[in-house]
């Protein structure tokens, strides 16, 4: 059984730079425009069902042919690692800045 997606798009203030991030529009806002940071709120893209809430890094920038960069994170709290697509508004410097410092 695949994963489900549970589309809530909403605005809110980022956590971590506190700037304040518009809904997405076509589909789901997961993480802040400007410094891509996001919070480990769900189980299931959507559900909000995780109990964790700890803030999550743009650790990586990966490239993939389905989805193009998907920005990976890190959860500051548990450690675990999630992965999303990058929003058509989101920092592009920011996006460059990570790949450019990924350590290999």
């Amino acid at each position: 059984m695949g994963a489900r997606f549970t589309e809530i798009d909403e605005e809110f203030i980022c956590e971590h730079c506190g700037k304040e991030v518009p809904k997405l529009g076509y589909s789901c806002r997961n993480h802040c425009i400007h410094c891509l940071y996001s919070k480990h709120v769900d189980k299931n893209p959507g559900d909000r069902e995780e109990t964790c809430h700890g803030l999550l890094e743009p650790i990586d920038i990966e490239i993939t042919s389905k989805k193009g960069y998907v920005i990976v994170f890190k959860c500051i709290k548990c450690g675990q690692i999630r992965k999303n697509k990058v929003a058509e508004d989101d920092n592009m410097d920011k996006i460059y800045e990570i790949m450019r410092n990924k350590s290999f």
